[in-house]
This record gives structure tokens, C-alpha cells and sequence, in this order.
């Protein structure tokens, strides 16, 4: 799982209605599947006077998840719609949740699925798609002595991080995964092995 892959940059939400029921599209970023759980239990608990909460989810875990439920709604009307939207436009580590309040008026399985799939896509669009490369992070520890090295070793190698100076200094590192082992070989070998490499 090194390639790039399309997903959200933050949050996103759409509403609208449709003959008297309110739809509320909400999506959010979720590299865990615990991410994607925990953003439909809030949203559930935000709109725990919904009639329904739909959530669907594709995470790039190991192995890869993806997972949709209708919630009460009619088998195949609400959850599958919902991600087929994330499966068509091909995004992942992404979570999904289509809150629905219930106008009186029956939609059929056809309405629903028009409905569902509408929220998420409006919710997408309103979030934006970005094309992302996996990243990981890692700290570095190190004395005194060592840091002007360290720090410079990072600044050339153009990656994202934060560097506390306390009794140590400790530099918080995030970098493309496919660059990661190189670049801690290469830190390794600037402080002759006396740096601590921790992952995170």
C-alpha cells in the first residue's frame, strides 16, 4: 500500500430534501477502521433523533476494509448506494454517514437509493478529492552534538518535521512511507548509530 490514492482533505456536509425528508450528508478523512467507527458513533449520537443514520466507510487498513449498513432502511436502498459512490470515484480512507429525517411521505427502494447516493457525492464534492501518498512518522532523539546534522539531513531531504529541544532533541519526522527506511538509514549513519529511531 505505497501508491498514491485518492481521499478527503477534512470534513464535508450537503443537505437537501426530497418530498418532505431532510438528508444531511456528512464525510470525513479515516485511515483506521477505529477512525471510521468513531465518526459514525459521533454523528449517531449528534443526530440521535434521526430516523436513520447510513453509514459507509473504505479504509486502506490491512487487510482493506469497506463496509456500508442501511441502518432500518429497506435491504439494499440506502448503505450499498452510499458506498458505491466511494467504490465509483474510486476513494479510500474515507468514512461516510447520510442522516435522514423522515417527512411522511414513502420514497421506494429507487427514491432511497437516488437520495443516498446524492448525499454522499454532495458531501464529497463539498470536502474535495486530493490525491495522497502514504506517510508515516517516526521520532529521532538525539544529544546536542548530533542535531545540527540531523536537522540538516531532513531539511535536504525536503520532509515535514518538528524539532523540541528539551535535555535531548527530539525531531517529530513524517515521510512518504516509500522514502521512510532510506532516510532512517541515512540518520543512522550521520550520528554513527547513536540516534534513537522510534516509530510511531
Amino acid at each position: 500500500m505505497t501508491d498514491s490514492y485518492r481521499t478527503v482533505p477534512g470534513r464535508g456536509e450537503a443537505r437537501f430534501e426530497v418530498r418532505g425528508s431532510e438528508f444531511i450528508g456528512h464525510v470525513a478523512p479515516a485511515t483506521t477502521v477505529e477512525d471510521a467507527e468513531a465518526f459514525v458513533d459521533a454523528v449517531g449520537e449528534e443526530y440521535a433523533d434521526a430516523t436513520h443514520n447510513v453509514p459507509a466507510y473504505r479504509v486502506r487498513s490491512d487487510p482493506f476494509r469497506e463496509y456500508s449498513s442501511d441502518d432500518g432502511e429497506p435491504s439494499g436502498s440506502a448503505g450499498d448506494p452510499a458506498l458505491n459512490v466511494l467504490k465509483q470515484r474510486d476513494i479510500e480512507n474515507i468514512v461516510a454517514v447520510v442522516t435522514r429525517y423522515y417527512g411522511g411521505t414513502n420514497l421506494g427502494v429507487g427514491g432511497l437509493a437516488s437520495a443516498y447516493s446524492r448525499a454522499v457525492k454532495d458531501g464529497v464534492d463539498d470536502a474535495g478529492v486530493v490525491e495522497e501518498v502514504p506517510h508515516e512518522q517516526f521520532t529521532v532523539t538525539v544529544a546536542y552534538d548530533d542535531s545540527g546534522s540531523v536537522r540538516s539531513l531532513l531539511e535536504s531531504a525536503g520532509v515535514e518535521f518538528e524539532a523540541d529541544y528539551e535535555a535531548e532533541v527530539v525531531f517529530d519526522v513524517r515521510v512518504p512511507t516509500v522514502e521512510a527506511s532510506e532516510l532512517r538509514d541515512r540518520v543512522r549513519s550521520a550520528t554513527s548509530g547513536r540516534a534513537v529511531i522510534e516509530l510511531e
